[in-house]
């Protein structure tokens, strides 16, 4: 049985292709904030601060239904958040899918590496 293993990016394919992706998000993103600026007044639509001058830049847009793709004209997917409200949002967002899984009883490791995760053992052995 063959597996078709892909060649690594060189390190300067690598980064010619990061960079690519880079630019490529940095202008879908301005082409909506720039609406969103237009459209909205500036204030953080949770935590009701105003922004003006070079302050602005710290106004993101939420996409309300976290669908990066759904940009309509009239805005209607988008409210424009301070980057700490923006944040507590998406935080807060991950706290809502974990407690969702806990009530169906499901385990979900959320982590790739747990440090802790044998210490419990580790310590009855220790107390035997």
């Amino acid at each position: 049985m063959s597996h078709d293993k892909k060649k690594p990016l060189s390190p300067a394919a690598g980064d010619h292709l990061f960079n690519t992706l880079l630019a490529e998000e940095k202008q879908r993103q301005s082409g909506y904030r720039e609406q969103a600026l237009k459209l909205f007044p500036w204030v953080c639509a949770r935590c009701s601060r105003e922004f003006e001058g070079k302050k602005v830049r710290e106004l993101t847009v939420h996409h309300k239904d976290h669908n990066h793709d759904n940009n309509p004209p009239d805005g209607s997917n988008w409210e424009l958040l301070c980057l700490y409200c923006h944040d507590h949002e998406h935080t807060r967002g991950i706290q809502a899918d974990r407690e969702e899984l806990e009530t169906n009883n499901s385990r979900v490791e959320t982590l790739v590496h747990s440090p802790f995760a044998a210490l419990a053992e580790k310590l009855s052995k220790q107390n035997q």
